[in-house]
């Protein structure tokens, strides 16, 4: 089974775990991965610049798409049982849930293997966009980002 979903709203990542663990309850390895907005832009809190809000807006309906063709990749490679995405858009503030990644297989290693794979690829290569406001309310359209594209290369993307 695969469950993706692209939307507003909020999601309870913990509800969203435990439904998927019920629906999975044979599977030997479950791995998760949940991105929330940080508070400052930069590789760490003592150098980066302070955020106050995110605005992220997506391409719809081929958002869907390519997040469709990424985990039939990702069943292509490894033998998984089962992967939930929920990707949300629209304004955050600091520690608001984004994104959610689940797998399923029958062992650990497959199971975190996807899970990194596809959010490898979310970060290089899906249609989402991030413009970052500051407490002083500049903004900024954010800019990829070569270490994800150093990580997403160890997939052969």
């Amino acid at each position: 089974m695969t469950d993706i979903r692209v939307q507003r709203e909020p999601f309870d990542s913990g509800a969203e775990l435990n439904r998927f663990l019920k629906r999975n309850a044979t599977s030997g390895g479950v791995a998760s991965f949940v991105g929330q907005m940080r508070d400052f832009r930069g590789t760490d809190r003592a150098h980066g610049q302070a955020l106050a809000a995110m605005t992220l807006e997506h391409y719809p309906g081929m958002a869907e798409r390519q997040l469709a063709d990424v985990l039939a990749e990702a069943a292509r490679r490894w033998s998984i049982d089962d992967v939930c995405v929920i990707h949300r858009y629209g304004e955050f503030a600091p520690g608001d849930p984004i994104v959610l990644v689940i797998t399923a297989a029958a062992h650990r290693g497959p199971a975190f293997d996807a899970c990194a794979f596809i959010m490898d690829w979310l970060k290089t290569k899906a249609p989402f966009w991030k413009r970052e406001q500051t407490p002083d309310g500049k903004t900024a359209w954010v800019e990829a980002m070569e270490s994800d594209d150093a990580r997403a290369e160890r997939w052969g993307q």
